[in-house]
């Protein structure tokens, strides 16, 4: 298995990915992808294995502390020196899960947002996965303002204690 970072030839594969992980009213579309790939490549962090993705972290940098459901619709909204580092969808192939790879993949996503200096990461999951994400260091909010999909979110933050200068 190899972890890289992921180019505008890998939306098409992660639009599957994401449609094999997601209900279809909250994965994103592969225009979607092609538009975000295109923006912001570095922001993807991709488990590749055998030509198949089986696992894909992706989201984009803002200096705005919320997650918001426009920056799915805008990656115009994508701001390199940032602050806060948005994590928008953790996709897993369903024939690869509870091997480890979502929670070393937001780790890493994680990791890198750290040495980019970033003051955190903020993402929103559904309530059955605030526990898995408070297992990685990431604090509960609540509930989100976000209506995408048309599910209740919860809004969970990582604060890095070396703070951006």
């Amino acid at each position: 298995m190899t972890v890289r970072k992921a180019t505008v030839e890998d939306a098409d594969k992660i639009s599957r990915l994401e449609a094999s992980a997601f209900p279809k009213e909250e994965a994103a579309s592969l225009a979607a992808f092609q538009d975000r790939l295109r923006v912001y490549p570095d922001h993807f962090l991709v488990v590749e294995h055998d030509g198949e993705i089986l696992c894909c972290v992706n989201g984009l940098v803002t200096d705005e502390k919320d997650l918001t459901d426009e920056m799915y619709a805008s990656a115009d909204l994508h701001d390199k020196n940032g602050k806060w580092q948005m994590i928008f969808g953790v996709a897993t192939h369903p024939d690869h899960r509870r091997q480890g790879l979502a929670s070393d993949m937001v780790r890493r996503f994680v990791g890198q947002a750290e040495k980019e200096g970033r003051l955190g990461v903020v993402l929103t999951c559904k309530e059955y996965l605030v526990h898995f994400y408070e297992r990685l260091g990431f604090v509960n909010e609540g509930v989100s303002g976000s209506a995408h999909g048309g599910v209740t979110w919860y809004q969970m933050r990582l604060t890095f204690t070396r703070q951006k200068n």
